[in-house]
């Protein structure tokens, strides 16, 4: 099963790579741009089946190494998947 996590600093944390990204924009001629924040994503795919357990798993997979629970935030999602594309017939 596959798993999309999502860490993030918690609101008021200082995010030096967000405002240097933003900076780099207006230098760069996007002046519409208001703010920029920096996330990781992770997708990590589980061999358990279950989507209570994987969430349990995934879940201790944070507290234990993904997230700073002092500075980060966290979301579990569990993204759709994708239909197998179709083969097209040879000619």
């Amino acid at each position: 099963m596959r798993t999309r996590v999502e860490i993030h600093l918690k609101k008021g944390v200082a995010d030096p790579e967000g405002d240097n990204v933003l900076k780099a924009l207006k230098l760069l001629g996007f002046s519409s741009v208001a703010g920029v924040r920096s996330i990781k994503v992770f997708e990590i795919d589980l061999t358990e089946r279950s989507r209570k357990k994987t969430e349990a798993i995934v879940e201790d997979m944070c507290r234990q190494l993904l997230a700073n629970p002092v500075i980060h935030d966290y979301r579990v999602q569990f993204p759709p998947r994708a239909p197998t594309p179709r083969r097209r017939p040879k000619k």
